[in-house]
């Protein structure tokens, strides 16, 4: 039975030989950490150092000086499309429900499908103008704020979700600034929060 083990005395002839001299012996010391569970017993005839089945470093390789993770600049694209996008499918389905509502007692022509269809291109318009505008915003202050502070954590979050709210409601007076301020503060508290939910709890459970 032991002849059959790595790293026997009785492996150093026959096949083992033919390709490197037979299985390397390790200490202890050297296999410390090595997960082997499942993989005995091994074949004596796969001369493979098992320290090289570790995988505890990164399988994907980053140009020098890159982030392992994206930063707000190369996020802002993604988030500014993606809010195009979701205002413009909402802007439709609520188009599409409004123009059913006013061309309620009509009935089915050319003159009712046509005001459906401005009403429906009009929502769409106005809701990814919309949200594309405050995605805009929250992007740029987002950036400016992280090259300002050198640092990228979720008080750049919140405080760029409170400057747009505060900027976009800007025109309609002190209170609107204020209500504006309010609600961006409180949508991107609660963003924060989501992204740290697990860290604040100690879950393993996982989350745009």
């Amino acid at each position: 039975m032991d002849n059959n083990l790595p790293g026997s005395s009785g492996q150093k002839g026959g096949f083992g030989s033919l390709f490197g001299g037979g299985s390397p012996e390790y200490s202890n010391s050297e296999l410390a950490g090595v997960p082997l569970t499942g993989m005995s017993p091994l074949s004596p005839y796969l001369n493979v150092d098992p320290r090289y089945l570790l995988q505890d470093t990164d399988e994907f390789i980053l140009p020098t000086g890159a982030s392992k993770t994206r930063g707000r600049f190369e996020l802002a694209f993604f988030t500014i499309g993606g809010c195009c996008f979701t205002g413009a499918a909402f802007g439709v389905v609520n188009g599409l429900r409004m123009g059913l509502n006013e061309t309620r007692g009509m009935t089915w022509s050319k003159p009712r499908n046509v005001q459906i269809v401005n009403m429906v291109t009009r929502q769409g318009a106005l809701w990814a103008t919309t949200l594309g505008s405050v995605a805009l915003l929250y992007s740029a202050f987002g950036v400016a704020i992280e090259k300002a502070r050198g640092a990228e954590d979720d008080i750049n979050t919140v405080a760029a979700g409170t400057l747009t709210g505060m900027l976009y409601k800007s025109t309609g007076g002190l209170r609107a600034v204020a209500r504006g301020g309010l609600a961006g503060l409180a949508l991107s508290g609660a963003y924060a929060l989501y992204s740290n939910w697990d860290h604040l709890t100690g879950g393993s459970t996982n989350r745009f």
